[in-house]
């Protein structure tokens, strides 16, 4: 099985940080999740997820810090999920494939039923 090389972004809007819902047609229909997508050829990270957030979200952010990659094995696909933190800097946010989204803060992000692969980046995170 091929892994297939998806970053994520943690976005804080001040002290809050944004987690979304997939929808009903996607894999892993309304788990949530952090907004991003997979790396095309010859893209950086970094440019990946700036480019996954502007498409689905229609916002700007600014990435500060890389967390630990996760890899993970769903029952039909493999993913190395890599993790950035970052900043909300402009635009007004629009969901343009997720159902839902909502604003946490760190203590809260717990709540929600993740998509296996972020649920050990939202433990990091919580203790960073």
């Amino acid at each position: 099985m091929k892994t297939i090389q998806v970053t994520c972004a943690l976005i804080q809007f001040g002290d809050k940080i944004l987690a979304v819902q997939r929808s009903a047609q996607m894999k892993l229909p309304l788990k949530w999740e952090f907004a991003g997508g997979k790396i095309e050829p010859g893209e950086s990270e970094v440019a990946c997820i700036k480019r996954e957030v502007l498409e689905e979200l229609n916002i700007h952010i600014e990435v500060k810090e890389r967390l630990t990659p996760v890899t993970h094995a769903y029952p039909d696909f493999k993913i190395e999920l890599i993790p950035f933190v970052a900043q909300y800097v402009s635009g007004e946010l629009k969901l343009k494939e997720h159902a839902n989204h909502v604003f946490l803060s760190k203590k809260e992000l717990h709540k929600l039923d993740w998509a296996e692969a972020d649920i050990p980046i939202v433990k990091e995170f919580i203790e960073l």
